[in-house]
């Protein structure tokens, strides 16, 4: 017998450690930039729920071209990070054992915790989760963060119905296995969907109680941690996209150019903490405002080369080489987390 480290904690905490150095790496990157600054009193007053934030100031026409391509790869990068921490963070958290005092506090009907209306769509044979979202009053955080509530709370009650064999208990259940299992997970993408439309929505009943309940010291630690990284990374997008949103302003972009160059990058998916490690590790090495102006000179240049004729095959070469993406990443659909991703701000 010799004492070993916990798996869990031997993978994510070196993991989480590079996360914390990767997103300080990138926020040093905006050391020596000068196209945009901030501005603080006067009438340069925010008046947006960014109040107490200064304002963002940039050229009268504008950020440049290679600047403002060059945000949206910073963007990008930090994004990957902030996926991974929510991966990591979204794991620990469905491994938690959900306390007896929240169990108790349930209803012994998945109806009962919907409501009649929610229950009845879920339920329906021609069910889209998609539409389900469009006819939902989901103005506020509070009508968001209920509703979120209702459907995780539902979720369980039909887990512990389907754990259930005894059907004269308290908890069993006269509607068929295949059935719940079907209603468990049209709840549960639910649940990812609201978590990826609202990611600012705050946590629900049952994270905090998790949270709240939680005697294990590793979990404590691999979920503190990886949620101090969300909201950094999340502070950092935010302040990014602020920056974008006033040049859009100072070029007088209509209001749909403006929302496609803000068009979030990622589409809906389940979070898997090793692969969005893996894919920061494929990831090219960070890269400051002027490595990224000397890749898109040297890449126009070639392109004229080739236009013209005169492009020599080591050109060639360099003009196939795979240059950092600077789109929106396109992801396939899946299944979504049990127990919902969280989101990073509003956790403090």
């Amino acid at each position: 017998m010799s004492t070993a480290q916990r798996r869990d904690l031997q993978m994510n905490i070196p993991a989480l450690r590079k996360l914390d150095a990767m997103l300080i790496g990138y926020m040093d990157n905006f050391v020596d930039q000068t196209e945009f600054w901030y501005e603080k009193g006067g009438d340069n007053k925010r008046d947006d729920d960014k109040w107490w934030m200064p304002t963002v100031k940039v050229p009268a026409e504008g950020l440049s071209d290679v600047t403002r391509k060059w945000l949206q790869y910073q963007k990008e990068c930090v994004n990957q990070v902030l996926k991974a921490a929510m991966a990591i963070n979204a794991q620990v958290l469905v491994e938690m054992e959900i306390p007896e005092i929240y169990i108790e506090s349930l209803p012994k009907k998945g109806k009962t915790s919907l409501g009649d209306a929610i229950y009845r769509s879920i339920t329906d044979e021609e069910f889209d989760p998609i539409e389900f979202l469009e006819g939902v009053d989901l103005s506020t955080e509070h009508k968001v963060l209920d509703l979120k509530n209702r459907i995780e709370a539902s979720t369980i009650i039909w887990k512990r119905k389907m754990q259930t064999k005894d059907a004269k208990s308290s908890w069993g259940s006269i509607i068929s296995f295949e059935k719940r299992e079907q209603f468990e997970e049209r709840a549960e993408t639910i649940l990812h969907l609201l978590k990826l439309q609202f990611p600012g929505a705050p946590q629900s009943q049952l994270d905090i109680s998790k949270i709240q309940y939680n005697r294990d010291v590793g979990y404590a630690l691999l979920e503190s941690y990886s949620r101090v990284l969300e909201s950094l990374a999340y502070s950092v997008i935010s302040r990014i996209e602020d920056v974008l949103g006033a040049d859009a302003a100072a070029t007088n972009l209509t209001a749909s150019e403006a929302a496609r160059r803000q068009l979030e990058m990622n589409a809906p998916r389940k979070l898997d903490a090793r692969e969005e490690l893996e894919k920061l590790n494929e990831a090219p090495a960070s890269m400051t405002l002027y490595d990224f102006m000397g890749w898109h000179f040297d890449q126009d240049e070639l392109m004229r080369k080739k236009e013209e004729g005169t492009l020599d095959e080591a050109g060639e070469a360099m003009l196939l080489k795979k240059a950092p993406s600077l789109a929106p990443k396109k992801f396939s659909y899946v299944d979504s987390l049990a127990g919902g991703v969280r989101s990073p701000s509003a956790r403090h």
